[in-house]
């Protein structure tokens, strides 16, 4: 038996069912439960699965908007501007950016209200020297993983 491409096959089977055990995993790829539990190991060692976690629906509790927010921050404030965003609960993703602004962040809101009280407050802060926001109307993919290419199966 050849593991080549096991360890892309196990992670895309994951990204299939994140709750899938041990024994269908094994099943699935024709292999070994061992053999899956220790590359899995190896995995998780290697930082490749960093984590199991559920796929929230954030409109079905009531977070109806999603803003796109884009900032130019003073220079040497960008990893404290960065990590104030990260503290903030409603911020899903946080990046430093190439281009006209230095951080976009994608945030999930209750309503306009709520993303308002957000924006208000980054405004507040001396290092933020510009923003931009963008309602998002329709999200035609989001929190979408890709599978792996295994190569010559």
């Amino acid at each position: 038996m050849t593991y080549e491409h096991l360890d892309v096959r196990l992670v895309n089977e994951l990204l299939g069912d994140g709750r899938a055990s041990l024994r269908s995993l094994a099943d699935d790829l024709d292999v070994s439960v061992t053999t899956v539990s220790n590359h899995l190991q190896t995995l998780e060692d290697q930082g490749v699965i960093e984590g199991y976690t559920p796929v929230v629906n954030y409109d079905e509790l009531g977070y109806d908007v999603t803003a796109i927010l884009q900032l130019k921050v003073e220079g040497g404030a960008l990893p404290d501007i960065t990590d104030r965003l990260r503290g903030h609960k409603q911020m899903v993703s946080v990046y430093e950016v190439t281009g006209d602004y230095d951080v976009v962040a994608v945030g999930k809101f209750t309503d306009t209200d709520d993303m308002n009280a957000l924006i208000k407050e980054l405004l507040s802060d001396a290092d933020i020297k510009e923003s931009s926001t963008s309602v998002v109307l329709n999200a035609a993919a989001e929190n979408e993983q890709f599978e792996l290419d295994a190569g010559d199966e």
